[in-house]
């Protein structure tokens, strides 16, 4: 005859009419509960929220705090940029004085000594721009755009993690939940076995140890269930706070088609490694970072050279103590102003009667507007070795990011061939964990043929059942183990992560 266990492998059992009955009626009661373990889980699920894989990382991404975070760096850079390159644009700027003066004062359009109060007011237009200056702006522009284009890797860098981490607790959701399953398949056989132990303890045919070794397998198998209920809790609660979900709302997740594992995958660790150096994030962080310090060396060089500067400026102004003349007439009288020399006859002049007014508003505004234009060179010969010193320390400061390139290119190196060698070893590790639980299963399904029929005692039975019990959780536990290191590998690879 032919028997079954969770993952629905063929056992060759021992074909009697006896052993036929009591395997079939096993078998049938496991089924049912297994059926009505389902059947609830699936009836739960229903009333839930079921998240695919790739809503749990569309959520993720979504919510996560530090993305955020790493996205306002990147507009920060982007926003250093657009100013490094409005930078090399001229400035304008204007000014405006207004001024109150009492008593004997200068007015400041005249430049007269006056008495009385004077309010006057002046207005300028300054622009200015930077003809040469060793470079600098030239260099910041550049040094701004790889910095923009670190923070862009730094972002994607968070991105991939967040991803991976996602996939990792998704998968750890699911092994979770075939644990459990497991378990309780495994906590049904337990129980049955009970069952028919305490029926031959009461007819005299078992021992009271054999019925004790019988409880002690269904209280292991109790604490199994536990254990993997208690490992499902916290692996959703995982999953939940990666989405920053509340996880005080419940959820399912939706099993991918994920039955085929593959098996005997050719990578090399040379190959992933040369592709991941093309698009990792990390790597070009380091790169981007490199070549920004590089430029920052050349910003600091251009305070070795002049500065030449090309200024302009609009002026004009206006004063209440400016006056101009209205009219001049002879008033009649006349002044002395001297004598005739020899005769002694006074010499006189007309007197004047004059009318002034305040020179108008717009007057004083054409009369006083002023244009300028003027050249400035600046010679840095001392000052106090600064320029030097920034020089240096931007050196060093590249020398620093060529070490953590490299440093980042090693580590690389290292996590990539550690990843192939780990999807490796996950291969031969589930091969021998299907052999493993197929030998198990046989043995099993034989111990309890010969203790059915007083060949073995329960002690053979139960230990081949605890064997049994930890053959398949290594199974699944060596299954989820390949598809993750398989995803990793497509990790660095840049594939997306998907089943």
């Amino acid at each position: 005859m032919v028997r079954y266990l969770s993952s629905g492998t063929q056992i060759k059992g021992i074909d009697n009419c006896m052993n036929f009955k009591l395997i079939k009626n096993k078998f049938f009661l496991i089924s049912a509960l297994v059926c009505t373990y389902a059947a609830v889980s699936v009836t739960q699920a229903s009333a839930q929220e079921k998240i695919t894989l790739r809503q749990a990382t569309e959520i993720a991404l979504q919510n996560n705090l530090q993305i955020k975070q790493a996205q306002l760096s990147e507009a920060l850079s982007d926003e250093n940029l657009k100013q490094s390159k409005i930078a090399l644009y001229p400035t304008l700027n204007a000014s405006n004085n207004l001024n109150f003066n009492y008593g004997r004062s200068i007015d400041p359009l005249t430049n007269q000594f006056v008495n009385q109060s004077v309010t006057s007011t002046n207005g300028n237009l300054f622009s200015g721009i930077t003809l040469f200056q060793g470079f600098q702006k030239i260099n910041l522009i550049s040094q701004s755009k790889y910095e923009l284009e670190a923070d862009k890797s730094n972002t994607q860098k968070s991105k991939n993690d967040l991803v991976l981490a996602v996939v990792t607790t998704y998968l750890q959701v699911l092994n979770s939940q075939d644990f459990l399953v497991a378990a309780n398949q495994q906590l049904a056989i337990s129980r049955q076995q009970l069952d028919r132990e305490q029926k031959f303890f009461d007819v005299g045919n078992k021992t009271l140890a054999d019925l004790s070794q019988s409880k002690a397998q269904v209280a292991t198998a109790e604490l199994n269930v536990t254990n993997a209920q208690n490992q499902l809790d916290l692996s959703f609660l995982n999953l939940a706070q990666l989405m920053e979900r509340d996880p005080s709302v419940p959820f399912e997740v939706e099993k991918p088609v994920i039955d085929d594992v593959p098996l005997n995958s050719a990578y090399s660790a040379s190959e992933v490694y040369n592709t991941a150096l093309k698009n990792y994030p990390d790597i070009k962080i380091a790169e981007y970072s490199r070549m920004a310090f590089a430029k920052a060396v050349d910003v600091a060089k251009g305070n070795f050279y002049p500065r030449l500067t090309l200024q302009g400026g609009l002026g004009t102004g206006f004063s209440n103590g400016r006056q101009q003349l209205v009219s001049r007439s002879p008033d009649g009288t006349n002044s002395p102003i001297g004598f005739v020399e020899n005769t002694g006859q006074v010499v006189v002049t007309p007197n004047f009667a004059t009318t002034f007014e305040k020179t108008p508003f717009r007057t004083q505004i054409d009369e006083n507007f002023n244009q300028s234009i003027s050249f400035g060179l600046s010679i840095p010969i001392f000052n106090n070795f600064t320029a030097r010193s920034s020089v240096r320390r931007a050196k060093i400061n590249l020398q620093n990011a060529e070490v953590s390139e490299q440093i980042a290119r090693n580590s690389l190196n290292k996590v990539v061939n550690q990843a192939v060698y780990d999807l490796r070893a996950a291969e031969r590790r589930l091969y021998s964990a299907q052999v493993a639980f197929q030998s198990s299963k046989d043995a099993f399904y034989a111990i309890d043929q010969r203790y059915t029929v007083g060949l073995a005692n329960s002690l053979d039975l139960n230990q081949s059942q605890t064997n049994l019990n930890k053959a398949e959780f290594d199974l699944i536990q060596a299954r989820y183990d390949l598809i993750f290191r398989a995803k990793v590998i497509d990790f660095y690879l840049g594939n997306p992560i998907s089943f």
